[in-house]
């Protein structure tokens, strides 16, 4: 199994993130069909003020490549990823348009 680590800041308020949480209460079925689809197995979303960190456990042969290329041609996880910027914001110094951005895992026990 593979695991991958992600983060992304939500926009600093406090409406707009209890809104985003809510969101992530009922996600629409068709986003976590695509999510079981791909390869994922497991994928939790932690926050602390605005910062968010979510955890992908994924098959082996999961490629977060082909799983960009399938989302951008798919109608439903498109409008869900742009409803869900109205929240979000992109991290200091990444490229224009870039969400999650995947961190580099530095220690391991």
């Amino acid at each position: 199994m593979k695991t991958y680590c992600y983060t992304l800041d939500l926009k600093d308020d406090p409406e707009l993130i209890a809104e985003y949480e809510r969101y992530h209460q009922q996600v629409w079925p068709e986003i976590l069909q695509s999510i079981t689809d791909s390869g994922i197995q497991h994928m939790t979303i932690y926050r602390w003020a605005n910062r968010l960190c979510m955890i992908v456990h994924a098959a082996d042969d999961y490629d977060p490549a082909a799983k960009a290329e399938k989302d951008a041609a798919d109608r439903k996880v498109q409008e869900w990823e742009t409803l869900m910027w109205k929240y979000q914001q992109a991290l200091p110094g990444v490229p224009p348009g870039t969400k999650w951005v995947e961190m580099k895992p530095i220690f391991k026990h």
